[in-house]
């Protein structure tokens, strides 16, 4: 009978503990499906921020890009000018050698002539250091803005 009793005390004791053990079974379940699921919102929310990013790093590389074509071509028009304006000193300086009947004349023609050659060569000069000044003062005023905006698009 004592047997009888202490067998079914270990009975409901083996009951209860397979009772709580499924429970906790159960909520141990529950949070590894929660923290699957946290997982793979987070992991989606992540891969949309990075689209997002790379989406407005491509849109700063396309508008840096498309900056840099309108640079180049106004810089083409401005060597075109530049070139004009060279070719109108260079036909300048070449109207002062007309020749003079008086030798005093003459040397003072040659003085002219040869002055108005070097200004015509320093301006030539002058202009085309101007030039490169400004495609490159162009390139850094782009890429800085590009830098800049690229940073801004990612902290947004």
């Amino acid at each position: 009978m004592l047997l009888l009793v202490l067998g079914s005390y270990w009975a409901v004791y083996q009951h209860g503990r397979s009772v709580e053990r499924f429970g906790w079974e159960v909520r141990w379940a529950e949070r590894d499906r929660a923290d699957s699921e946290a997982v793979g919102v987070a992991q989606a929310e992540a891969r949309e921020e990075e689209q997002r990013r790379q989406a407005a790093q491509q849109k700063v590389r396309e508008d840096a890009q498309k900056e840099q074509r309108v640079a180049d071509a106004d810089a083409a028009g401005a060597d075109a000018a530049g070139q004009r304006l060279h070719d109108d000193a260079g036909r300048f300086a070449a109207a002062f050698s007309c020749p003079a009947p008086d030798p005093a004349a003459g040397a003072r023609s040659a003085a002219a002539t040869r002055a108005a050659m070097v200004l015509s060569d320093l301006l030539s000069r002058a202009d085309a250091r101007a030039g490169e000044l400004a495609k490159a003062y162009d390139a850094a005023r782009i890429a800085g803005q590009a830098c800049e905006a690229a940073y801004t698009a990612l902290m947004d």
